[in-house]
């Protein structure tokens, strides 16, 4: 009964428009109080919440994508895709996914990367013939598949929450993203085709090589991220730290079009970002006690108990769950909330940890452009100038590329273990 009051106060303080944050604090505190739970578990989860080191990456990582977004990195890396695979047919269109890929290494951020996305793609798609549908699907769609593509601020939570290595879920997370990319690549090429889609520009080696140079800034990032990782020379921390003294480096000697001025208030926004990620943790902390305390894993666990034979049809069903999360909750709250409970269920399954957080992060990127809710996927209509009606079925095959490619996530645990397991990091 506790928790039902609890959900009720949660759903009407986000009814109010109170940021999620604090609508789940509040609510975790009605629910202390209203079980007659003692009221010393908001202190003690408001410390426990915040001591780890792994934390710590969040804010550079933020900073540095910030930083390298206001040097206009994304633009190199736009032309950089074009040179890429722009001469196959609808190769534009693969060029979104493709950038949506490299970009996703320097941003950390989804909404920044729809916006950066955005502003880029969406006038040169529309000049080369592109329907806005297609545009916003293309853009959403890459950016979903992004969240797989280190350093995402949910790769580093999913692993405070569950204890387990950030550096092996990074590494984990490049070979599942590509395979999704090949998904939603493959699909632009039917409907290019299809849709008589065209070629972006002639196949050119300067063109590429040129462009190349260029991009080397930016894609310097996921060599360091990747290499760094693989060779046991930097921890995620580390490596966040080393991004954004790269970042600083490479905008203050290289771009030089961002003042020290501009360069402290991203730092001051990242500042905020990492505050609200860390009293979230706090707060989940609460949740996590009250449904322990409510008997809801117990529960949870006799009601997936029919799947536990079944390891695939087990993730199948969490993703779905994740996904609805990630729709309606944004992908933060759905890690915090949902996960810790889920975990131990497939710890005991046998199911790899890695394996369960790669298919959970997968599930939770593709939950933020699922209509109708979804705030990634009304970033994308708002640059389009779309409603959800009018975009909903072109943007169907685009869903279902990207439920292909968590699909073979599941069924070929290696596609998530294999570079990992290669260096070690998992058994």
């Amino acid at each position: 009964m506790t928790l039902l009051w609890v959900a009720l106060v949660f759903v009407a303080l986000i009814l109010l428009s109170m940021p999620i944050v604090f609508s789940l604090g509040l609510a975790g505190l009605f629910g202390l109080w209203h079980g007659g739970y003692p009221m010393q578990q908001l202190s003690s989860a408001l410390v426990s919440g915040s001591q780890s080191w792994v934390l710590l990456a969040i804010p550079a990582f933020v900073f540095a994508g910030g930083l390298m977004e206001r040097c206009g990195m994304s633009h190199a890396l736009v032309e950089f895709a074009r040179a890429l695979v722009g001469w196959v047919r609808g190769g534009l269109g693969m060029s979104v996914i493709v950038v949506a890929y490299f970009f996703s290494d320097i941003c950390g951020s989804k909404m920044a990367e729809v916006s950066a996305l955005g502003s880029s793609l969406m006038p040169p798609l529309t000049a080369a013939g592109y329907k806005k549908e297609d545009s916003a699907s293309l853009i959403a769609a890459g950016t979903a598949m992004g969240m797989l593509v280190p350093p995402a601020i949910f790769m580093i939570v999913i692993s405070q929450v569950t204890n387990t290595s950030a550096v092996a879920l990074f590494v984990a997370g490049f070979v599942p993203a590509a395979v999704i990319m090949l998904c939603l690549m493959g699909l632009v090429y039917l409907r290019a085709r299809r849709l008589d889609w065209p070629v972006d520009a002639r196949p050119s080696l300067t063109r590429l090589g040129q462009a190349g140079m260029k991009a080397a800034i930016p894609l310097v990032v996921p060599v360091v991220i990747l290499g760094g990782f693989v060779l046991g020379i930097i921890t995620a921390t580390e490596a966040g730290a080393v991004v954004a003294g790269y970042a600083i480096v490479v905008a203050r000697l290289v771009y030089r079009n961002v003042s020290w001025k501009e360069m402290g208030r991203i730092a001051y926004d990242s500042a905020i970002l990492t505050a609200a990620v860390v009293f979230l943790l706090a707060v989940a902390s609460i949740f996590q006690y009250l449904m322990g305390v409510s008997g809801v894993p117990k529960l949870l666990a006799e009601i997936l108990q029919p799947l536990q034979a079944h390891q695939e049809l087990f993730l199948f069903g969490t993703a779905i769950i994740s996904m609805l999360f990630g729709m309606i909750l944004e992908g933060l709250p759905a890690a915090v909330v949902l996960i810790p409970v889920v975990f131990p269920i497939a710890e005991q399954m046998g199911i790899n940890p890695i394996h369960f957080n790669i298919v959970q992060t997968a599930a939770v990127g593709i939950g933020l452009f699922l209509p109708p809710m979804g705030v990634g996927l009304l970033m994308a209509l708002k640059f389009a100038g779309l409603t959800v009606g009018q975009h909903f079925r072109t943007y169907v095959p685009y869903m279902a590329a990207l439920f292909c490619g968590l699909a073979l996530i599941i069924v070929f645990p290696d596609i998530a273990l294999a570079l990992p397991r290669s260096v070690g990091l998992v058994r």
